[in-house]
């Protein structure tokens, strides 16, 4: 699709708002897709988004409103009276109202609360209670429920009459009269059965569902794994509250990626984009770590001060040190990298750490031996055979020990029921210099036979 920008330039966009020729501004609007609009309305000045975005139809208004970024939303909150957002807020999704809620400050919420009609703001604060990170505030209460007794002319009858308030009617989800969960059924086994069928002829009775205190990672996971578009999610006596769906779990997914990359790096999660964050944010999400990771590093410090007799006696260990605490902290990094992302992923589960365990130690293994002899031969040829040993066998120990620390410390934070992304690279470098640090030191001392 054509770029807007490429067509109606800013100046172009402008002078049609100037000459409020709105029908023509429609037009346009309406040959965009969501995103498409979102980026036309944040290329123009405030004014202009607000007066724009007044005047286009309620369906879009309503439809590009979850895509636009927090500043664009704070100011056209600021721009538009109360009628207006009232009649905004009544035409988004819940599941994108929800959204809305979690990341406007609580003066705002407040006041956007005052403006939901009773039932729309009964539906905000129930999905508003479950846990933050749940699937309870991922779901939406819009989907087409049908009876099992109903015939298939009947029950299209009824998605025809309702469908349009749906979220989606790719599948149609049969409940009893107290509203239990019985069936999902794919809209078009519906259209290619005999019309005089009944429901309950055609359906299975096999569904897989969320419950609304799920991780939403499950659902990302579940989704993945059945290849489905939409699942429900349902109580403990299996009533349907609501429907999860794809692009829902596509926008989870990425945030929990990105929020990933941001924790291994040690950095505490922004809760907003980069471009979005400001300086503030920025600072503080790095500096605690930073601050953290020092008093870390002073344990390695510690170390060396308590070998300094040892240093002193052959000062030519100062040259490996380097070479062998980095090689120890990349080979732990590379550990938990791969250990973060089986554990996100459901690859692996805390029950398994005794095989992975085993399978890492071999892996260690095979690769300290081979940086192993890497070592030996920069010994050798900068301090002779007994230099080369110490370096080697140090190396060999650095590489296991450091392998298994990266491997092990995300299982440690899964048993406690954190994050294993906690376990950044910058923190598992530091523990595994201190550990390396330890291992070279005794190794030369015992080798070399130098004073502790």
């Amino acid at each position: 699709m054509t770029n807007i920008f490429e067509l109606n330039p800013r100046e172009s966009i402008h002078n049609l708002i100037e000459r409020h020729e709105w029908a023509e501004l429609n037009r346009i609007a309406e040959g965009l897709s969501m995103p498409e609009l979102a980026d036309m309305l944040t290329g123009l000045e405030k004014v202009d988004q607000t007066a724009l975005f007044r005047n286009i139809s309620s369906s879009l208004s309503a439809g590009v409103f979850p895509y636009l970024p927090y500043e664009n939303i704070t100011t056209l909150l600021k721009g538009l009276t109360d009628k207006e957002i009232r009649v905004l807020l009544a035409s988004i999704f819940p599941d994108d109202r929800t959204k809305l809620f979690e990341i406007l400050p609580g003066q705002t919420i407040q006041r956007l609360l005052n403006l939901l009609a009773p039932d729309d703001r009964k539906q905000v604060n129930r999905l508003l209670g479950f846990p933050e990170e749940s699937v309870g505030r991922l779901m939406t209460p819009d989907y087409v429920a049908v009876r099992p007794d109903w015939t298939i002319t009947q029950a299209l009858s009824h998605i025809r009459a309702y469908g349009k308030n749906s979220e989606t009617i790719n599948n149609i989800f049969v409940t009893n009269q107290d509203w239990q969960l019985l069936a999902n059924i794919e809209l078009r086994r519906l259209i290619l059965a005999d019309p005089s069928t009944s429901i309950e002829q055609i359906m299975d009775h096999k569904f897989v569902c969320l419950s609304p205190l799920d991780d939403r990672e499950q659902a990302v996971r579940m989704i993945q794994r059945f290849d489905v578009f939409v699942l429900p999610v349902v109580d403990d006596d299996g009533v349907l509250l609501g429907i999860v769906t794809a692009d829902d779990v596509f926008d989870v997914a990425q945030e929990e990626v990105t929020e990933d990359f941001q924790k291994s790096s040690a950095i505490a999660p922004l809760r907003a984009s980069y471009g979005e964050a400001g300086i503030k944010e920025l600072y503080l999400s790095r500096v605690v770590w930073l601050i953290t990771l020092i008093f870390v590093n002073l344990i390695s410090s510690g170390i060396i001060a308590a070998y300094e007799k040892t240093l002193a006696s052959a000062i030519s260990l100062a040259f490996f040190i380097p070479l062998l605490i980095d090689s120890g902290g990349n080979a732990g990094s590379q550990s938990a990298t791969i250990m973060i992302r089986a554990l996100a992923t459901g690859e692996v589960r805390f029950s398994d750490w005794y095989r992975v365990l085993l399978k890492e130690l071999v892996v260690g293994a095979a690769l300290g031996v081979t940086m192993g002899f890497g070592g030996l031969a920069l010994g050798l040829f900068r301090g002779g055979i007994m230099m080369g040993l110490t370096v080697g066998i140090s190396m060999i120990g650095i590489v296991v020990v450091s392998n298994l620390i990266g491997m092990l410390l995300p299982f440690l934070l899964t048993r406690f029921k954190l994050d294993p992304a906690v376990a950044s690279s910058p923190l598992i470098t530091s523990i595994a210099d201190s550990a390396g640090l330890l291992i070279y030191f005794s190794v030369a001392a015992l080798l070399l036979r130098l004073p502790l």
